[in-house]
């Protein structure tokens, strides 16, 4: 993205797109206020899509994981569609029982679940140039679409607590320590629902995970996921924030808010589970 950012500085197009070798991911960049240009996150893409998808009357299941902003399901709800939410990987958001349109947090989109029943870069790629160029004759934007977004149902900011280790126990340690001492709250945050996710749930299958609900006075709420990487020494923890958002000149100071909402979650977050 690098290079592309730089010859986009000097071309200013509307937007970029890269895909990763193999194709089967799909990163988007937008230009920002200031002349530069920023990479949308994998769920700001993924909200976009579906947003899309259901605009054009799409029927049937759009689908989700567990670690991936609960966004998406918000916006099949307002178009009377179905959701589903599955454990992390392609393998798991592809089973969905009719499946429309399924995305996971990294980069991974499945909007022809016909053609391809996986997530597929190019389709992807396709489809965001498409709605780019619909939203840009109604001179408009992405952005102005991912506003819209949270004026209907909330900002939904998201980031990730990537933890890398030498020592696979480490990761043993933190899962212990957090099940054992589980947080009751977390950056003034009252954790309300906590689920070892071990023994699963009745949508989900067992697996090596926890998952927080949190609440609190007039600052929205927030989810937390933390995992063992399936793939690499690491500890993954996935957070969103949920803040409500009365009117467009609210935005900024909102994004503000969950980003600082979101900096001290990974703070306590760390410090709960004996990282720091």
């Amino acid at each position: 993205m690098d290079l592309a950012f730089a010859t986009a500085r000097a071309a200013r197009p509307d937007l970029v797109i890269a895909n990763d070798p193999d194709a089967d991911r799909c990163a988007v960049a937008v230009p920002t206020a200031d002349g530069d240009w920023r990479m949308l996150r994998g769920d700001e893409v993924g909200a976009l899509l579906g947003a899309a998808l259901a605009a054009k009357g799409a029927s049937g299941v759009f689908a989700t994981t567990i670690v991936s902003s609960t966004l998406l399901g918000k916006i099949a709800a307002a178009a009377g569609l179905g959701y589903a939410e599955t454990l992390t990987g392609f393998k798991w958001i592809s089973r969905a029982e009719g499946i429309r349109y399924g995305y996971e947090e990294a980069l991974g989109y499945c909007v022809d679940p016909d053609g391809v029943r996986d997530k597929d870069g190019i389709t992807a790629a396709l489809q965001m140039a498409e709605l780019a160029a619909g939203l840009k004759r109604d001179g408009r934007t992405l952005a102005d679409l991912l506003d819209d977004l949270a004026l209907a149902h909330g900002l939904h900011a998201t980031d990730q607590l990537s933890v890398r280790v030498d020592d696979l126990s480490v990761i043993a340690e933190a899962m212990r320590t957090l099940r054992d001492k589980p947080p009751v709250e977390l950056a003034g945050l009252t954790v309300a629902r906590a689920d070892d996710l071990t023994a699963g749930t009745p949508e989900l299958p067992p697996t090596d995970g926890l998952r927080y609900v949190l609440t609190g006075p007039a600052v929205g709420s927030a989810r937390i996921v933390v995992r063992p990487s399936g793939t690499e020494p690491k500890l993954k923890c996935y957070l969103e924030a949920v803040l409500p958002v009365a009117a467009r000149e609210d935005l900024p100071a909102a994004r503000e808010q969950a980003h600082a909402l979101l900096t001290a979650l990974k703070q306590d977050l760390a410090a709960a589970a004996g990282l720091v």
